[in-house]
């Protein structure tokens, strides 16, 4: 095997590089709305126990895939299956990604846009119309796509600096920063009068509000939440020397991303509860039900700017994980700069993003079955694209990868017992296929 270009330094790296893309917009954004609306503790035990069973044996799996083909994930899959068709399983993972970043960078744009205006203490106010002020800021086509422009912008600079220089650099600022902020927010939010309330609605559990509905939801909230199924960690797991542990990196992973979805829910849930909101708000949480809450606090323009920081930081260590697979896969064959590549994708994301851009404004009437061209495409990625992917991947890994290859990469220095890998393959062959077939048929509304 040719030796990669591109390695991390050492393990930490790669641990604060994959929990960077793992921890974004699905753990800091979407967790808390989605925990609100879905019965509060309960659904937090339940998605703790599907990212254990779920996630984390498909976490492992793009790990074994890209170490053991030292290959990103457009070439690993011609290294470990030639001339078949499980090469489209790296090409779906590329078009996804893609996509996926045709609106991702638009909320990442969102981010940063109330990040800068929260900095000099533009957006808490007197009197502020907090709906109003994220209807003109996604409603107006300029401030949409600056936002748009400089978000892409900070992702090409970090990622056309490589992979240690770059994305291992910017991950060891961003993700103790992350979690400094977050601490500071929920002890912020503990002391406050009534928070005990939220504290108790996150976590105590009470199943008498789990339906079926909130079972998928923390189904795929826990699956999703990880960056598996669309090749991601396959192409970050193929930069790793072979003296680290994939299983117990994968740990560390799954159990950072646990962390901070706990930390989300205690920096959120307590406020809410204190001021006397909805903890069922949906989407609008972040951008206008926090904001009026941090109004009432003092010093509250400072919480809510450290807040936003904190979720630009995420947004960004996520969003470096969907670029480097694009790149990563145009540079490998050496005949590409990292640097033209990452210019390139650059411009053709950023073009590529400008419908979902103006879904809220200059083509707020343009709909594509029923949905703007922003939600219809989150659609296609969130909810056909990645489950299909993850099954492919599972059938990949079980099916058609060298068995011996698979058992020495996932036992490779780890210190766990090998009665573990018959766990995870058990849960490999039957119950991870079997979830995914359940996400995506309640996806398609056919149970």
């Amino acid at each position: 095997m040719e030796e990669r270009k591109e390695q991390w330094s050492s393990k930490l790296g790669f641990i604060l590089a994959s929990a960077g893309a793992a921890i974004g917009l699905g753990a800091i954004w979407k967790f808390p709305y989605v925990t609100g609306m879905s019965g509060g503790g309960a659904f937090f035990l339940i998605f703790v126990v599907f990212t254990l069973l779920i996630g984390l044996p498909m976490l492992i799996s793009e790990f074994i895939i890209g170490r053991g083909s030292g290959r990103e994930a457009l070439s690993a899959y011609k290294k470990l299956a030639p001339d078949s068709f499980w090469v489209w399983v790296g090409r779906l993972g590329l078009l996804g990604c893609f996509l996926l970043l045709s609106f991702y960078s638009v909320v990442g744009g969102w981010v940063l846009i109330y990040s800068g205006l929260s900095l000099p203490g533009k957006i808490i106010a007197d009197g502020a119309n907090y709906p109003d002020l994220f209807g003109a800021v996604t409603g107006s086509p300029w401030i949409t796509l600056l936002g748009l422009l400089l978000f892409t912008l900070a992702n090409v600079l970090v990622i056309a600096s490589g992979v240690q220089n770059g994305i291992e650099k910017a991950n060891k600022y961003m993700m103790p920063l992350l979690f400094l902020f977050f601490i500071i927010l929920v002890i912020r939010s503990l002391t406050l009068d009534g928070a005990i309330e939220g504290v108790k609605f996150f976590l105590a559990p009470d199943f008498s509000n789990i339906t079926g509905k909130s079972l998928l939801y923390a189904l795929g909230q826990s699956f999703f939440s990880l960056a598996v199924g669309f090749s991601c960690m396959v192409t970050y797991s193929s930069y790793l020397k072979k003296d680290v542990s994939l299983t117990s990196s994968a740990g560390s992973v799954v159990g950072m991303n646990i962390f901070v979805s706990l930390l989300a829910g205690l920096a959120i849930f307590p406020v809410v509860f204190a001021f006397g909101y909805e903890p069922a708000e949906g989407p609008g949480l972040l951008f206008i039900v926090l904001p009026s809450v941090f109004s009432q606090l003092p010093f509250g323009e400072v919480f809510l700017s450290m807040f936003l920081l904190l979720f630009l930081f995420a947004t960004l260590t996520s969003s470096f994980s969907l670029y480097e697979i694009i790149v990563a896969a145009f540079t490998a064959n050496g005949k590409r700069s990292r640097k033209q590549v990452t210019w390139l994708a650059g411009v053709v994301i950023f073009i590529a993003a400008i419908p979902a851009a103006l879904s809220s404004s200059s083509l707020a009437d343009f709909t594509i079955f029923g949905k703007s061209v922003f939600d219809a495409t989150d659609y296609l990625v969130s909810n056909l694209m990645l489950p299909f992917g993850s099954l492919l991947i599972a059938l990949f890994i079980i099916h058609r990868m060298d068995k011996v290859l698979v058992k020495e990469e996932f036992l490779l220095n780890g210190t766990i017992a090998p009665g573990f890998y018959s766990g995870w393959r058990l849960l490999m062959t039957w119950v991870v296929p079997a979830t995914i077939v359940v996400v995506f048929l309640n996806t398609l509304g056919l149970i």
